[in-house]
């Protein structure tokens, strides 16, 4: 059986399995009995990925069918570090599972010319994962992360985008009633900092809940380090009701 790796972005993980994406995604939310229920983020890496840092010779020699025949389903090969040390050009498609295991693949895009809105909300995801409101854009915000010069710093990144409503250009604005966010008036008040104070950047929440809601996913998923980023954008919604629309009624159920 073909052996295949994968990324892991909650928690993130560098795991090996027999199983295919879309399988795989729903064993990682469901399980075998369909017990449990747990949404899941991963990339696909391509099949001759191989880096010093990880023992991925050795864990493919383990990552063997069981006695009766069923693929091995999971077999991680390391839990720390792991973005950093996967390049960029090893990854191919990310993957989004919903809690009852429906699996919808997103495809690398060149990165927009262009983003709406005076202010954006970032969930990033690995190597951590707080919620950030900000005036830079998903490629100026990623491109400060990842800045040596800047004072915390991290080699590599992985955020999505999230949706802000009216509050995108105004954060005086009715606060938008169909955003699931906990605390409004404090996001408000983050907005309100970075219109008044003069930052670009305000923590929103140190350790933001790894749980996203995929219904308020804006422009889609960025990954990347201060010389290069990796764009996969996330459908319109009426792309998601005419295309995959499973998908997506899974997705605005959780």
């Amino acid at each position: 059986m073909k052996i295949n790796k994968y990324l892991l972005l909650n928690p993130e993980a560098l795991v090996i399995s027999m199983l295919e994406p879309n399988s795989f995604g729903t064993y990682l939310a469901s399980g075998t009995q369909k017990r449990s229920r747990e949404a899941a983020i991963y990339f696909g890496l391509k099949s001759d990925f191989s880096h010093e840092y990880f023992a991925l010779e050795q864990a493919s020699k383990e990552c063997v069918p069981h006695s009766d025949g069923q693929p091995k389903r999971t077999l991680y090969v390391s839990t720390y570090r792991v973005l950093e040390n996967v390049p960029l050009e090893a990854i191919e498609s990310l993957w989004l599972a919903t809690r009852d295991g429906r699996v919808l693949e997103l495809k690398q895009a060149p990165l927009p010319s262009s983003f709406s809105g005076r202010y954006h909300l970032y969930h990033e995801l690995c190597p951590v994962s707080p919620l950030i409101a900000s005036t830079k854009n998903p490629s100026e915000f990623l491109k400060f992360l990842t800045d040596p010069a800047t004072r915390i710093s991290v080699p590599k990144i992985c955020f999505v985008e999230l949706q802000l409503g009216n509050l995108k250009d105004d954060p005086n604005a009715t606060l938008p009633a169909n955003l699931p966010y906990q605390r409004m008036e404090h996001l408000r008040d983050c907005l309100l900092d970075l219109a008044t104070r003069g930052k670009t950047t305000k923590t929103v929440n140190r350790i933001q809940q790894e749980k996203i809601p995929y219904r308020v996913i804006k422009s889609g998923f960025y990954v990347g380090n201060n010389d290069s980023i990796l764009y996969f954008p996330f459908p319109s919604v009426n792309e998601l009701e005419t295309d995959h629309y499973d998908w997506w009624r899974s997705a605005t159920e959780d």
